[in-house]
């Protein structure tokens, strides 16, 4: 058994999982899931740089849960970051200052490992599903598509430079936006999709994984909570989907964060997320998509483990 400490930072959010996980057996028991809306992207796709607010919202979150990773006494810690520090000129400012901060050299995934780390945490403990599986991870900065098998083999992969922060800044100026605003975002979304190298309609099943996923599940399901348990595996039609982005694009931002499951630090940006999850639906074949709660920094913590126990990254 391995106690590790997994760190995602992304262009919307910074992500903490602890867990002991025992990699012969093939079992992981969580001892905490956290996660603070930090917006490290923010104008990045403007400017550039990480902006010095940005910076000051990270490193303050990640001494809270450093704080916390001590407390769990754990020494095997691994931090990834992903979108925004890929595109940020000043991303060594970003990266020292959280070594300072956790001791360890955090890494910047490129789009291929984030892919493929993310369908390795995403395909843990599914039921059975026709193959291949498509992951769909929508980020705020960059939407991962692979496509794989259950026993692991990735067949495809492509990380596109379309996600909720990026799309929203772009094309979203309004609130609500306007008609016009949402169809420029979706013409964004189509030029990507259509340039990518995977193809959904050859998936034989979906699996949606992050935040805009979760949270529109959330929306479709009309959760008086945001309820991880009852999201997970969750199972939703594409039609109640696209009804859920439109419901969505239609609300000001001040309605979407009173609704009970929206994280407050997300609805300014679901809007252009849900667009991005619509328009790959409609690409597809299949009557319904799964939802994970187990995405990208599952797969980091294990990748941790099975490091740590056979002595060498996997």
């Amino acid at each position: 058994m391995t106690r590790v400490a997994a760190f995602d930072c992304g262009t919307n959010s910074l992500r903490l999982l602890v867990a002991d996980i025992d990699v012969v057996a093939g079992t992981s028991e969580d001892l905490l899931r956290e996660m603070r809306i930090v917006r490290l992207g923010q104008g990045v796709d403007r400017t550039g740089r990480i902006a010095d607010a940005s910076l000051q919202r990270v490193f303050g979150a990640v001494e809270e849960f450093m704080d916390l990773v001590r407390q769990h006494d754990v020494k095997e810690v691994r931090f990834c970051a992903t979108s925004a520090a890929r595109d940020a000129e000043n991303a060594e400012e970003f990266l020292a200052g959280v070594k300072d901060r956790t001791g360890v050299e955090p890494e910047v995934l490129d789009g291929d490992e984030e892919a493929r780390v993310s369908f390795a945490g995403a395909i843990r403990s599914l039921p059975p599903l026709p193959e291949p599986l498509l992951v769909c991870d929508i980020g705020g900065g960059s939407t991962e598509l692979i496509l794989g098998n259950a026993d692991g083999t990735v067949l495809a992969a492509e990380s596109l430079d379309i996600g909720s922060v990026r799309l929203n800044e772009r094309h979203l100026a309004s609130d609500p936006p306007t008609k016009e605003e949402a169809v420029a975002a979706v013409d964004d979304i189509d030029r990507a999709l259509d340039a990518c190298s995977v193809d959904p309609a050859d998936a034989g099943a979906v699996i949606g994984v992050a935040g805009t996923v979760t949270t529109l599940a959330a929306a479709v399901l009309d959760l008086s909570s945001y309820d991880a348990a009852v999201i997970h595996h969750s199972v939703l039609r594409p039609d109640a989907v696209q009804g859920a982005v439109a419901d969505l694009l239609a609300m000001l931002v001040e309605q979407r964060r009173a609704l009970p499951y929206m994280h407050a630090g997300r609805a300014d940006v679901i809007g252009a997320g849900g667009l991005i999850l619509d328009r790959i639906l409609r690409r597809t074949t299949v009557r319904s998509m799964l939802v994970s709660e187990h995405d990208i920094l599952d797969g980091i913590a294990w990748s941790l483990a099975e490091e740590s126990t056979n002595g060498g990254r996997h």
